[in-house]
């Protein structure tokens, strides 16, 4: 008999700040829900942070998944924008590990060719995998979507991000 792990994935952002929560059998995906956190782009970068904080926790609180999957940032060239979606980034990393869940960080190429096959895919591509991954899945924005495919990503290669960890601790 299978273990089942609710895995959540959650696409950075520090407008719009993506998750979808997945269950996972070792051999069938299942949605569990999604959605988009946003903050307002009026508020200061601590408020807006703060708001992202706030909604991540109450949606592990509520949904108790018990792994994490991070879209990892890739570096712009606007200096500023880059530095704030870092920040982003770090309450997307920092939230599940305070609630205990062990975090895996997974490359934009990565996460697209394990969900479409191609490390490159548009977001048409990852929508229509979804609809056949996750027929129960409607994700209302591309975070969203973008998210549950991190999860997916994470779901088909935990085992290997673990085995990377035993190595380097070695």
């Amino acid at each position: 008999m299978n273990k089942t792990t609710r895995i959540i994935g959650i696409d950075p952002g520090l407008r719009f700040m993506g998750w979808g929560i997945i269950d996972f059998d070792g051999v069938r995906l299942s949605y569990v829900t999604g959605g988009t956190l946003k903050s307002n782009a009026k508020e200061s970068l601590a408020e807006r942070l703060a708001s992202l904080y706030k909604g991540l926790h109450e949606v592990i609180e509520c949904h108790e998944p018990q792994e994490a999957a991070v879209e990892q940032t890739f570096v712009n060239k606007d200096a500023v924008a880059t530095l704030k979606l870092g920040q982003a980034r770090g309450i997307a990393l920092l939230v599940p590990a305070l609630h205990g869940c062990p975090v895996a960080e997974y490359a934009p190429n990565m996460v697209k060719k394990t969900v479409t096959g191609s490390g490159h895919a548009d977001k048409d591509q990852i929508h229509a995998m979804l609809r056949h991954l996750l027929p129960k899945a409607k994700p209302e924005t591309d975070d969203a979507a973008d998210a549950l495919a991190i999860a997916i990503c994470h779901a088909h290669n935990r085992g290997q991000d673990r085995l990377r960890s035993a190595l380097k601790a070695s």
